[in-house]
């Protein structure tokens, strides 16, 4: 009969390459019952403990706690169960994580002040219900007192920020970019102005025939300057010229002229008011946020337009 293989806690710690005071410890958690002991008191163990010691690495290099560690081995739990617990904890840390690698790139690229940094790890931290509620509230302050047009206002507040359960470091970064935008006491004067125009211009009864043309055309209009842009034509060149008419020719309202020089002027501010490089930022970020295709820049087209208008 063979004899059993005994092994003091110096020779296992060899044989599995783990400290002797990890082995320790695990021994003194009870996890690693000795097997037997020396007439000295020095702690023994066997094969079958060896097994158990690697078991227990196994599932600490998983990252699972003792006690989670020692009902694997009670048998009190499955290690499946133990696998699915540690699963969901391992997502949420994962989460975590990823909403402060988005909070370090964006303080790395902005090299943020400490309060701007604390500012956007609360940000990045928010529910989807915080987010939703900010947009909701930041709307609610746009058109507070107003009267406009609700079905374009309800357009714009259909655009919620819905970041998914695993958003990647760029939603995460268009998401602190956006709350800040929102909040951002120049942006919230833009749109306001913006929303008190439209209302200004319903109140006069002015407000639809320019309104209705403006997004019917707008696509149109900007595909003719972004061609005459790559064609290298000025906004002062025949093709810009008509673009111009065109444009104030279907945003003239009963008893003005398109042809006037004044009334092509206020064309050309209300183009500078709504084409304001912020409001686009918005939907482009919401995009981002929420996987849509991206939104291009018109930025160039509407400097061509409103350079065409003033002539």
């Amino acid at each position: 009969m063979g004899t059993t293989a005994i092994f003091t806690i110096g020779e296992l710690a060899r044989r599995t390459g783990l400290p002797v005071k990890t082995i320790r410890f695990y021994s003194d958690e009870g996890l690693l019952p000795p097997t037997d002991r020396t007439d000295a008191g020095y702690r023994l163990y066997d094969a079958t403990a060896m097994a158990r010691l690697e078991l227990v690495r196994t599932l600490r290099e998983l990252g699972l706690g003792l006690a989670d560690v020692e009902a694997a081995l009670s048998r009190s739990t499955t290690v499946g169960e133990l696998a699915n617990r540690h699963v969901e904890a391992l997502d949420e840390q994962i989460r975590r994580l990823r909403l402060r690698r988005a909070v370090l790139r964006a303080v790395a690229k902005r090299d943020s002040e400490l309060e701007e940094v604390n500012l956007m790890n609360r940000l990045a931290s928010m529910s989807d219900e915080e987010r939703k509620r900010l947009v909701d509230e930041f709307w609610d302050e746009m058109v507070s007192g107003l009267e406009i047009d609700p079905q374009f206002y309800e357009r714009m507040r259909a655009g919620k920020p819905d970041l998914p359960d695993d958003p990647s470091p760029e939603q995460l970064e268009a998401w602190i970019e956006f709350a800040e935008l929102v909040q951002d006491p120049a942006f919230r004067t833009l749109i306001r102005a913006m929303s008190e125009t439209q209302a200004r211009q319903i109140a006069d009864g002015e407000f639809h025939p320019p309104a209705d043309a403006w997004q019917q055309h707008w696509p149109s209009w900007v595909s003719r300057a972004e061609t005459a842009l790559a064609a290298g034509e000025a906004p002062t060149s025949e093709t810009g010229q008509t673009l111009a008419a065109d444009i104030a020719t279907a945003t003239a309202r009963a008893g003005q002229d398109p042809a006037s020089p004044g009334f092509r002027a206020e064309m050309a501010d209300r183009f500078a008011a709504s084409g304001d490089p912020r409001a686009e930022r918005y939907w482009q970020l919401l995009a981002t946020i929420n996987g849509w295709p991206p939104v291009p820049t018109a930025q160039p087209a509407v400097r061509f337009m409103i350079a065409a208008l003033r002539g």
